[in-house]
Parts: structure tokens; sequence; C-alpha cells
């Protein structure tokens, strides 16, 4: 058949191929009109569900957008490279501080004890240099305490973070651990009793600790 026959040629030829010819309830030129309806009917639905998938498509990509703002949003690598290693040498300087701080204490308080007092002048000034030596390594605490307070301020910032992205990203916590090393330590603690030391009004008070031993 060659490439120049016309729509109806086509379509009276198809008809006949299977038995049905033009001199029924239905023309060709019915059939034509009715095809041509619905070709225009699916070129509408095609339209539309082109559109929605577009759409959807940009709702996506939208999504994945402010999705991407966010975790940038969480500077993970200024957490990584910054902020964790400088709390961690806080921390770590403040366990070295209050450590000399004990030592110094300890050894005062061990050499006024141990202090010779026949010769009252002599010990008089052991004591009060002693003393000054306690008094100076309490100041410890002052600077512990603004060490403290930038881990503090880092474990804030870090919380703001997650809690609004994790807003953001309507996201809910799972039950259970986040891994299985986590609940190891979890469960060691507990078989252990590693749940110490206690907030101040929570766990065993000293009351319930002398009772116990009064009742022994």
């Amino acid at each position: 058949m060659a490439n120049t026959e016309s729509g109806a040629a086509r379509v009276s030829r198809v008809l006949d191929e299977i038995g049905i010819g033009t001199n029924g309830d239905i023309t060709v030129n019915e059939i034509l009109s009715l095809a041509q309806t619905m070709s225009s009917s699916l070129s509408s639905v095609y339209r539309a569900v082109d559109a929605s998938i577009q759409r959807e498509f940009r709702e996506i990509a939208s999504y994945i957008e402010a999705m991407k703002t966010d975790i940038a949003g969480l500077q993970a690598n200024d957490l990584q490279q910054t902020h964790l290693p400088t709390a961690g040498k806080e921390l770590d300087a403040v366990v070295e501080a209050t450590e000399e701080a004990t030592n110094t204490i300890m050894e005062c308080a061990e050499t006024i004890m141990n202090a010779d007092d026949a010769d009252h002048d002599a010990y008089k000034a052991l004591v009060d240099e002693n003393v000054m030596k306690i008094f100076e390594a309490c100041s410890f605490q002052d600077i512990t305490g603004q060490r403290i307070t930038k881990v503090v301020e880092t474990l804030r910032m870090i919380d703001d973070r997650v809690s609004r992205f994790a807003q953001r990203m309507r996201v809910e916590d799972s039950e259970g651990h986040a891994n299985e090393d986590e609940a190891s330590r979890v469960q060691r603690r507990k078989d252990l009793l590693l749940d110490g030391p206690q907030a101040k009004g929570e766990g065993v008070s000293q009351d319930e600790v002398d009772d116990l031993f009064s009742a022994a």
C-alpha cells in the first residue's frame, strides 16, 4: 500500500478486512469523526497527566532543594572540624585543672596535718602558707566554669541545629537504640550500675544509705 493512502481509505480498507463495509449503520466518516474525537480527548488527558507529572516533579525538586538547604544549615563539617574538637579540648583541660587542684589541696592538707607544732611561729607560718596555696588551688573553679560554659554552648548549638532540621524534615524518633553498639553500652551501664552521679534530688539519698547500714 502506498504511503500516500488517505486516512479514510486506510480506515475503509481496515473495515473491509475485518468484515465491516461502508454500507452498514456506521459510516466511515462517522468512524473518522469518532476517532478524531477520541484522539482529541486522549490528547487532553495526556496533557493533563503530563502537567500533573511535571507539577509533582517540581514539588519533589523543591523538597530536595529545601532538604539540601537544611542539611547545609547543620554545618556538619564546621561541627566536626571546629566545635567538637574545641569542646573536647576544653573538657580535657577541665579534667587536668581539677586533678592538679585536687592534688595541691591534698598535699597542703597533709603537710599541715604532719607539721610539728612545737614551734608556734614556724607552725603558724607553715599553716598560713599552705592555706594560701589551698585558696589559690580553689580558684580553678572559675576557669573550669568558663570552659564548661563553652562546652554547654556547643551542645546547645548542636541541639538547636538538629532540632530545627528534624522539625523541618518532620522526623519522628524510631523505637529502640540507634545501633547495636549503643544498645550494648546502655546495657553495660545498666548491668554495672553505672548511672551515677545522680542529679540533686534524684537517686538514693545519704539518709537512705545511713538507714541501710543502721539496719544491717
